[in-house]
Parts: C-alpha cells; structure tokens; sequence
C-alpha cells in the first residue's frame, strides 16, 4: 500500500507541474504524508523530474530543509 501513495503522489505532481505555485503546494503536502523511506524516494524523483523544468526548481527548497 505505501509504494502506491507514492505513485499517486508522482501522479499528482505531474498532472499539476504545468503551475510552479501547485506543483510546490502539493510537494509540500507530500513531505507531510508521505513515509520516511518514500521521502527520499520523492526527493530523488523531484531532482530528477526538474531538471527539464527549471520553472518548478523552487520547489526544491521544500526538500532540502
């Protein structure tokens, strides 16, 4: 169950990475849900995801706190 609350995370983040403002809402949201073993996973996708997209890079800070 865990491994699919961080697919439907990515899931989320992707369909909402058109708007820098909600993308970063919504990684906020998942550092909060999301276990610590999926936060990292998290954070390793979102390093990878942004950097085709350097307008979501701000949320970035987000994970490296």
């Amino acid at each position: 169950m865990p491994a699919s609350m961080f697919s439907y995370t990515k899931t989320v983040l992707e369909s909402v990475s058109f708007d820098p403002k909600l993308f970063s809402k919504e990684v906020e949201k998942a550092i909060k849900m999301l276990l610590p073993y999926e936060l990292e996973q998290l954070v390793n996708w979102l390093y990878s995801f942004t950097t085709a997209r350097p307008e979501l890079k701000g949320c970035l800070a987000y994970v490296a706190e």
